[in-house]
């Protein structure tokens, strides 16, 4: 409360009393959110989480970020609190009529909660392999924001113009021209390879990934596929056995790339909970900057640098991490904040 500001303060005392399905709304006061849902806590986690999500598809909210609730001064168990909000994510995200509410995050502030909650969403993914594909790609959806349809990255076959080669073959005899034909049809199957790459991140491979795929097979003598319905996804190379291991070295270049990505993101949104830099912006007031930059500010600081190169609306500065000054090329200056959340809000 003493961070949203004595707006929301005023707000809390105006509406008190006035509750309908167990919470009121105000402001985002100087929080980074356009409103903020205060709950009356009554220990009925799944209960509140649902009326939540509903009450942000009603008002056509597009986002919303949730606490570990009940874990403070309740004193409920982080692992039952973890099952009960899973629970009603889970439900809400099966709802068809869901349009509106993209993203649902839960912010943990205290690391030792990240296990139970990470644990509560593998034992959803691995409880019933029959319906798990279709719902927790929602799920998860929501918790990340939406992806492309997955109905159409399930099966890709990238384009390829084959050029047809015709053997007319002239012999003595038919045994004699039947032989040539088996001898070509084992060189050419002796030239032919085939390699299959299997890894979760294949999933993740976007329009950027699609079109290096597409100039490999342009360039080299191979086929790809893209299966994306299997679990994990697979990347089929076919063709000419040289052609197929150096795109096979190129494509799993692609997937461990991909992999340290998802990894420095992750470790972004963990850091993101702790600690948080900002810049002022034009009218005076303090813009976070984006989560893979907080993280390097972070590091840097940690490291004891004096100076880290960032980048602030499309412009270069260079931030002064003793005065937290960050100056551009024309030697403007932007004065910078660390903020440490606090342990438990």
């Amino acid at each position: 409360m003493d961070a949203a500001g004595s707006q929301v303060a005023n707000e809390c005392a105006q509406y008190a009393g006035q509750y309908q399905n167990g919470f009121i709304t105000t402001q985002g006061g100087n929080l980074l959110c356009s409103k903020i849902i205060h709950l009356i806590t009554d220990n009925q986690v799944k209960s509140q989480v649902s009326k939540v999500l509903h009450e942000c598809e009603q008002r056509m909210y597009k986002s919303v970020a949730f606490p570990a609730i009940g874990t403070g001064q309740a004193g409920l168990s982080s692992a039952k609190v973890a099952d009960e909000m899973l629970d009603a994510v889970v439900e809400f995200t099966r709802q068809k009529s869901v349009q509106h509410l993209q993203t649902i995050k839960i912010v943990i502030f205290q690391t030792n909660m990240l296990a139970d909650f990470y644990e509560s969403m593998k034992k959803r993914e691995n409880s019933d392999s029959s319906t798990t594909e279709s719902w927790f790609s929602t799920f998860k959806s929501f918790f990340w924001g939406r992806n492309q349809s997955s109905e159409k990255k399930k099966f890709v076959i990238l384009e390829k113009k084959v050029n047809l080669v015709t053997f007319q073959i002239c012999g003595e005899s038919q045994e004699k021209v039947d032989a040539v034909e088996s001898w070509i049809k084992d060189l050419i199957l002796k030239e032919q390879f085939e390699n299959t790459i299997s890894d979760e991140a294949i999933a993740n491979f976007d329009g950027t990934q699609i079109a290096i795929l597409e100039d490999l097979q342009r360039r080299k003598q191979v086929t790809i596929e893209i299966l994306n319905k299997l679990s994990p996804p697979q990347i089929k190379i076919s063709g000419i056995s040289r052609d197929v291991c150096s795109v096979s070295l190129e494509v799993q270049e692609m997937v461990q790339q991909i992999k340290s990505t998802e990894e420095e993101l992750s470790k972004a949104e963990l850091l993101s909970n702790l600690v948080e830099w900002r810049y002022r912006g034009s009218n005076g007031t303090f813009v976070a900057f984006d989560k893979l930059t907080n993280m390097q500010l972070e590091h840097a600081k940690r490291a004891k640098k004096l100076h880290l190169d960032v980048r602030i609306k499309k412009r270069n500065y260079r931030v002064n991490l003793k005065t937290l000054k960050a100056t551009d090329d024309q030697g403007k200056t932007r004065t910078l904040q660390r903020v440490t959340k606090d342990e438990g809000k």
